[in-house]
């Protein structure tokens, strides 16, 4: 039985551990996804950008899906993300996550291949009409260089599944465009974890976060805060964990959450090549804003 999609609350971007000879460690993983469940997170999302998606095989994304629905028992949805080259191939990836029990969908505009609208518009379209689960369009065109424009959705509020978006423009005046637009026809969660409370103040209804992975208690403190409009309460938390999201938003985000995920306890450093383990000055840099970091970490009420 699917858990309903609420798209709402903090929904980690979670990341993929893996031992040190390659393999998926899935103990690892549930302990990450207990102490997210223990910190009060509203859903999973298995296989985006930071879950290494490109480097998975779809058999170990089930493996992980199942380990996840396993863990969260009904309590929260379990979403996978879909990153693929090929229509066909985005909507078999649709089809075996349904099959295999996730609650819903995170979809990105086809993999390499800039698209336009019109070729992005059906590609999601095509995907839709082929699941039955709720979908949240990730709309970054910093990183993937496609943007889901207005008059975009607008073609897609006809497919009552596209539910949600994750608002990654890095443009905050995007979320008050699509509200004007579309009221509350779409939910939206802020993408980015260095604009993120700013996200929530301007109306986002949720947080999919990457630094959650290593920082779960802060991340849903701010959250929580913010809902309840205690900003000022929110905005000191959040200028404590500013320098640890801005590993968010480099290059290295797998590498450097993952150190950090290590330094709390509940992650690892293995990554799955080309990624290589941080190594020398960089690996010391990080290492100092984490560890500057938790020598100050707040007390949470």
């Amino acid at each position: 039985m699917n858990v309903s999609v609420q798209w709402e609350g903090v929904y980690p971007a979670l990341l993929t551990p893996f031992t040190a000879d390659d393999q998926l460690d899935i103990p690892l993983f549930e302990k990450n996804l207990n102490a997210q469940l223990e910190a009060g997170v509203h859903g999973f999302i298995i296989g985006g950008s930071l879950g290494e998606a490109s480097t998975l095989l779809n058999s170990e994304k089930i493996e992980l899906l199942s380990s996840a629905l396993a863990v969260s028992a009904g309590k929260v949805p379990v979403l996978v993300n879909i990153a693929e080259q090929a229509t066909k191939q985005a909507i078999a990836c649709a089809q075996d996550a349904e099959r295999n029990g996730a609650d819903g969908l995170m979809l990105l505009p086809p993999m390499r291949y800039p698209s336009d609208s019109r070729e992005t518009v059906t590609y999601f379209k095509s995907v839709a009409k082929e699941t039955s689960l709720p979908i949240m369009i990730y709309n970054n065109p910093y990183d993937y260089k496609i943007m889901t424009t207005v008059a975009m959705f607008e073609e897609l509020a006809e497919f009552s599944n596209i539910q949600a978006v994750k608002e990654s423009t890095r443009d905050l005046t995007n979320i008050t465009r699509m509200r004007n637009a579309f009221g509350d026809r779409f939910k939206l969660l802020g993408g980015v974890d260095t604009l993120a409370l700013e996200a929530l103040l301007l109306g986002c209804d949720g947080w999919v976060g990457g630094l959650v992975d290593a920082f779960p208690q802060e991340t849903m403190a701010i959250y929580d805060l913010a809902k309840a409009g205690q900003i000022a309460e929110a905005l000191e938390i959040y200028r404590w964990f500013m320098p640890l999201l801005e590993l968010d938003i480099h290059p290295k985000l797998v590498q450097y959450i993952k150190l950090a995920a290590t330094a709390t306890g509940i992650g690892s450093e293995y990554v799955r090549a080309p990624r290589l383990p941080l190594i020398g000055a960089e690996r010391e840099q990080v290492l100092n804003v984490i560890q500057t970091a938790l020598a100050k970490r707040p007390v949470l009420v």
